[in-house]
């Protein structure tokens, strides 16, 4: 699929909302309208719902919503009384909420490398890193957390491998993919607890900030739903432990639901693009590598250039031609300033590579045909 470049042609949105919100509006003001008829905006009806309606699809036993994925991922270690002198294994890789939360709680994020070409956390590395942590004896090695990055699952079996050998609490930052599969189940049942984020450009996003726990275990379950409101027991003023106002807005919760219904169709639309520039950047850029045996959400479509220079080069003539593109991510969470007193000087070499070299494309189920042919002649040059 190839278009002649032209610099006269509107730009593509890298992620269009107002042309969902004009494709779903209807589906969508009807489930905000009964929200406002009923004014039950906190822990609304719409909130237990699509409780259920998410477990339904993942195939977990239990769901609870909350106001966001960071706060999901708090929600967790705070469960399991994560916090000073533990370590927490987790890729350098990602996006700092799955760092900051340990930090927050008095952890220390332990950092690890990652695939090169899947750029999933490699179980090498995190082997590695979690023998070092032991030798060293300054901290406790007591959670793993495995990214799903982009849209695409972690190495799930082998994760649950190390944590098992190594008496490790295992949870999921599925933030990016939730939609996605493994071995032909979706994710949401790959770890012990498994968070969400709707974050807007997620592919099933809110209208603002929103998140949910997944998790098979109903006592856990019932600890996270305490946890999310205060610590509260049985009823409002029953304070059982140090909690948190982390609830799901009613509001959001409906937006949602109405996405929901057309959660299946964008998954495919955004899979279609994804062939499509597999085919058509063939030889031009390196493409993404699929994890074997899995279906991504295409939260992110990510191709590797030869070096920065080139990285820079692409993404200038993107912009001339009205394509935009973003970095994700342009330094690996260890060299972030909020971390460098909490890591080790360990070096990452091929998460602090692929920081220089990956460049994201457009990917929304709102782009045309003619506007992905457009992102391929502009790519290609």
């Amino acid at each position: 699929m190839t278009a002649p470049l032209s610099t006269e042609s509107p730009p593509i949105a890298f992620l269009d909302l107002p042309a969902q919100q004009a494709r779903l509006g209807d589906a969508i003001r009807r489930r905000v309208d009964t929200v406002l008829a009923h004014c039950r905006f906190v822990m609304g009806p719409e909130v237990g719902e699509l409780e259920q309606a998410l477990a339904a699809y993942a195939g977990a036993k239990e769901c609870v919503g909350v106001s966001s994925g960071t706060d999901a991922i708090q929600i967790v270690m705070m469960a399991e009384g994560i916090g000073r002198g533990d370590a927490v294994f987790l890729p350098a890789f990602t996006y700092t909420a799955t760092a900051e939360v340990p930090l927050l709680l008095g952890a220390t994020p332990v950092f690890v490398d990652v695939d090169p070409r899947t750029f999933q956390i490699d179980p090498a590395s995190l082997g590695t890193r979690i023998a070092q942590v032991r030798a060293a004896g300054r901290l406790r090695p007591r959670a793993i957390i495995g990214v799903d990055l982009f849209g695409q699952p972690a190495p799930w079996p082998a994760l649950r491998a190390i944590a098992e050998r190594e008496r490790l609490f295992l949870m999921d930052d599925c933030a990016q993919s939730f939609g996605g599969a493994l071995s032909g189940r979706k994710l949401g049942r790959e770890a012990v607890a498994t968070t969400l984020s709707f974050f807007p450009s997620k592919p099933l996003g809110a209208y603002g900030d929103g998140g949910a726990i997944l998790t098979d275990d109903p006592e856990r379950a019932e600890l996270y739903r305490s946890l999310r409101t205060h610590g509260e027991g049985k009823t409002r003023y029953e304070v059982l432990r140090t909690g948190m106002n982390g609830r799901l807005d009613t509001l959001q919760a409906a937006v949602l639901l109405a996405k929901l219904d057309a959660f299946e169709e964008e998954l495919a639309r955004r899979e279609a693009i994804a062939r499509a520039y597999d085919r058509g950047l063939e030889g031009c850029v390196v493409t993404p590598m699929r994890v074997a045996d899995s279906r991504s959400a295409w939260a992110v479509y990510a191709v590797l250039t030869e070096d920065e220079t080139a990285r820079t080069a692409l993404q200038e003539r993107l912009k001339a031609h009205g394509v935009p593109s973003a970095i994700y991510y342009p330094r690996p969470l260890h060299r972030q300033p909020a971390y460098q007193a909490q890591h080790d000087g360990t070096s990452l070499p091929v998460a602090e590579d692929l920081s220089c070299r990956i460049l994201a494309l457009p990917i929304h189920p709102e782009l045309t045909d003619a506007e992905v042919a457009r992102v391929i002649a502009a790519v290609r040059g």
